[in-house]
Formats: structure tokens, C-alpha cells, sequence
């Protein structure tokens, strides 16, 4: 072979590979630009609640399709030997999800009560599966029910104190998956199995704030598991509890104490006014906050037995729901609840459990300083605050009259006291109540004991004094 037929076999055999080399990245080119339509994963379908009964509530079906995105989703309930459509769309550009609210309601079409099927269909944008795209189809069976639950009341209270307790006894119907009292925008859930001789009736202690308006009444209110409700007003009367107001002056050295309370050193700087309205209102929120989340879950049995005590010895320094006016050089500067009431005694002065009950908070907490909140169960907590020493941790079990730590002055405290407060599912309440054993007695007792409203009410008719009549001498 030629010198020259060598060189022209050579280009021959370059231009062969680099034309196969154009060619491959051309192909790994339109592979990676069209490998993203061709993905093989199914739309998502979920449901919320994922329940198998559909009621008066909602249900949302959420649709997603993270990858070549949704081409077209439907829905339909078969019930009663007729199909509705819920919903059929075609989307001209894809969306990466799509939400279908089911809601029913007793009028609403053939729809009846009874066995059903929710069929649900999601098509992607894929190329996959020879241009047609992944699909996902569910078929949920489930049971249409728009019948809410029954409520009977068995024994209720006549007379309820502003900021005080009430106690109701109910029977729900077996169906009832959440029950209890509702007061503005407060909720009190009811607790089966305390109840002697009546394990299908429940409890709920509930709360009229001492915030919320004496218009506001209470409603027992039953919901089952596809979200019918049943609702029944509570009648009583509603007494009429008097709070005080007060005014402290804040001095220069009490301003000083207390500014170490905000952690944030930045927030600690301005005027005595502005740091003190920063833990005043500030700080006070946020402890307020963490009380709540505290006290709203509690043990779902009692605890506590008979009346609570007060310290001994004490004396009742500040009261309940005391509006406080806080003013500095004469001048107003913030206003505050008292929500609970200030017991003294001497200088670390032992603080002992209300009632038996389960620590549920040991630590500092703010503007109450170091503290003790006890669980009592049913909803039901005490709290111990501005102690100088704890001497229990969270989850020990306590019982009447034990040493939880001594007194001191930690927190917005300007002396040695302990402040002293219940509350009922994250609500504040009059303590007063809870150290009255005829209170208990009278409201609390005989419906554990599973007596009805109608022999409560005579009991309490037959121990009232009767007036003495006195007849005229003619």
C-alpha cells in the first residue's frame, strides 16, 4: 500500500470516529434532555382525614406529581347505584399538585347513607408507558354517614362562678369519637371510665374564663368519625365573682432585680419602662404560652382526692384575677392579670402539694421564677412559683401536703411569697373553689359517685336550711 492510500485510510478512519463520537453526544444529549419525560414514577394520592366513614366534614384529597407533573386527575363516588362526579380535569400545562374538597350533606343527590366507593384516578405528563404517562387509581370503600351522634346529659350544674369550674356527666353514643364541653374558644374534653358504675358516661370539667364575656355560655358538643357534630347548650346560672383592681409603684431597685430575666441582652437595653414592658408583656406571653402547652394534656383519670390544701400558715397576700396597674415615677406604664393568688408565710418557708397529683414541670419559668406544676388528672393543675429551691423532678408522684421545694422571691417577685395558681386545660381558674370541700362535695363528688342531676339537686335541696316561720301571736 501507498504512502498515499495509508494517509487517506487514516482520515478516513478519523472522520469515522469523530462522526461517531457527534453522534453519541447528540444521543447522550437528547437522552438527558428527554429522560426527565420519560420518568416512571406514579402521581400521589392521599387522603385527610384518612378515614373509612365520610360525614358532614370535609375530606381533602391532595394529588401530587413531583416529576413530569399531573396531565389530568377525576373523582367519583358510587353510592346507591348512582355515580357522582367530584371532579374532572385536563390540565393544558402540568401542575405539580391538585386538591379535590369532598363535602357532602344530607339534601346532596344520591348520595345516601351506607356502603360506598371513592375512585380516585391521577394520569402524569410522562412519556413513559408509550406516551400514555404513570397512572395511579385508588379505590377507597368506605361508609357514608351524615347522622351526627346523640347527647345525653345525666347531670349538669345550676350555678357556676365567673372564672370558676363547672362539672357536667354525658352519654354519647357509641359512634362519638370526640366529646366535650366547648366556652368561646375554649375546649374541655370529657373522660370516660371515672365514673362508678357507669362506664359509658364521661366527665369534662370546664372553665368560664375569667376573660371571657358573661354572655359566653357553654356547649357540649359530640363529634364521630366522619365529622358530624351534635351540639347542646348548657343552661346555668352564671354568679357573679367580684375582682379587685391595684395599682403597684415599680422602684428603680426592683427594676434592676428583675432585668436579668430577659436572656437576650439586647432586649435589656433602653429605658426602665421599655424593659420592664418587655418582660411584663414580652416575657409574661411567652411563659403564659409555655403553661398552656403544659396544662392542656394532662392524665385522662383523678388523681386529687377531696379538697385541696392551702399552705400552712399562709396568708393571702394578692388575689385572683387582680388587674394590676404597674406604674414608675407616678406614671402608668403596663397592665397585667394576677392569675392566681400570693401566699406568705416566713423566708423559705416549705411549699407543700395542694393534693396528691404528678409533677408535670419542674424548672424556671420566666417571670414566675423557679417552679413546680403538678398534674391532678381530668384537665385539672396546680402551679407553685417564685420558689428559692425545687426538691422534686418531672414524673415523680406527689402526695398531699409533700414538700415540692421552699418559697423564695425568683422571678417578678419583689418579696419572699409563693404564688399560687390552678388551672383547668390551660385556663386559669379560681383556687378558692378548690379548697372548699363543700364546693367539692357539693359539685364534683356525686357525679363521680354516678348520681343523675335530679338526685343531686334534691340532696342539695334537702341540706339547705329551711326558713323558720314564725306564727303571730293574736
Amino acid at each position: 500500500m501507498s504512502a498515499l492510500e495509508t494517509s487517506g485510510h487514516s482520515k478516513n478512519h478519523r472522520a469515522i470516529i469523530f462522526n461517531s463520537l457527534i453522534i453519541i453526544i447528540a444521543l447522550l444529549g437528547a437522552a438527558y434532555y428527554l429522560a426527565p419525560r420519560f420518568e416512571r414514577e406514579a402521581p400521589q394520592i392521599k387522603f385527610a382525614p384518612d378515614s373509612d366513614v365520610l360525614g358532614l366534614a370535609p375530606l381533602e384529597i391532595a394529588i401530587t406529581d413531583h416529576g413530569a407533573g399531573l396531565k389530568s386527575v377525576s373523582a367519583t363516588l358510587s353510592s346507591g347505584g348512582s355515580e357522582l362526579t367530584l371532579a374532572s380535569e385536563q390540565f393544558s400545562q402540568p401542575v405539580t399538585q391538585k386538591k379535590i374538597t369532598v363535602a357532602l350533606s344530607p339534601k346532596l343527590a344520591g348520595v345516601k347513607e351506607g356502603p360506598a366507593v371513592l375512585r380516585v384516578s391521577a394520569r402524569d405528563n410522562s412519556l413513559w408507558n408509550f406516551f400514555r404517562g404513570n397512572e395511579t387509581v385508588i379505590e377507597k370503600h368506605l361508609t357514608i354517614d351524615v347522622t351526627p351522634p346523640t347527647l345525653e346529659l345525666i347531670a349538669d350544674d345550676r350555678y357556676i362562678n365567673f372564672g370558676g369550674v363547672g362539672a357536667i356527666v354525658y352519654k354519647p353514643s357509641m359512634d362519638t369519637v370526640t366529646s366535650g364541653v366547648r366556652i368561646g374558644d375554649h375546649f374541655f374534653p370529657g373522660y370516660p371510665g371515672q365514673i362508678k358504675g357507669h362506664p359509658d358516661h364521661l366527665i369534662a370539667l370546664f372553665a368560664h374564663a375569667y376573660n371571657a364575656p358573661s354572655s359566653t355560655r357553654a356547649v357540649l358538643v359530640a363529634t364521630d368519625k366522619g365529622g358530624n357534630s351534635r351540639e347542646m347548650p348548657l343552661v346555668y346560672e352564671l354568679k357573679n365573682v367580684k375582682y379587685k383592681k391595684s395599682t403597684i409603684a415599680l422602684s428603680d431597685s426592683f427594676l434592676q432585680k428583675i432585668t436579668p430575666l430577659l436572656s437576650d441582652v439586647g432586649a435589656r437595653q433602653g429605658t426602665p419602662k421599655e424593659v420592664f414592658v418587655r418582660i411584663n408583656k414580652g416575657l409574661r406571653k411567652e411563659n403564659e404560652d409555655k403553661i398552656v402547652a403544659i396544662t392542656s394534656k394532662g392524665t385522662p383519670s383523678i388523681l386529687w382526692q377531696g379538697a385541696f390544701a392551702q399552705l400552712s400558715n399562709s396568708k393571702v397576700e394578692a388575689n385572683f384575677a387582680d388587674e394590676r396597674t404597674y406604674t414608675y415615677n407616678g406614671e402608668p406604664v403596663d397592665t397585667a392579670y394576677h392569675l392566681g393568688y400570693d401566699l406568705s408565710v416566713t423566708k423559705h418557708y416549705p411549699v407543700e402539694a395542694a393534693n396528691n397529683g404528678t409533677v408535670a414541670f419542674a424548672d424556671d419559668l420566666g417571670i414566675y421564677g423557679n417552679a413546680v406544676i403538678l398534674d391532678h388528672g381530668l384537665g385539672l393543675f396546680t402551679l407553685y412559683g417564685h420558689l428559692s429551691s425545687i426538691a422534686v423532678k418531672v414524673g415523680d408522684s406527689v402526695k398531699l401536703r409533700q414538700i415540692l421545694g421552699n418559697t423564695g422571691e425568683t422571678g417578678l417577685a419583689a418579696g419572699d411569697h409563693l404564688h399560687y395558681g390552678v388551672y383547668l386545660h390551660g385556663v386559669a381558674v379560681l383556687p378558692v373553689e378548690w379548697w372548699d370541700g363543700k364546693w367539692i362535695n357539693d359539685n364534683i363528688t356525686p357525679k363521680l359517685e354516678g348520681q343523675s342531676g335530679e338526685a343531686i339537686a334534691a340532696s342539695q335541696q334537702s341540706k339547705a336550711p329551711r326558713k323558720v316561720v314564725r306564727r303571730r301571736r293574736r
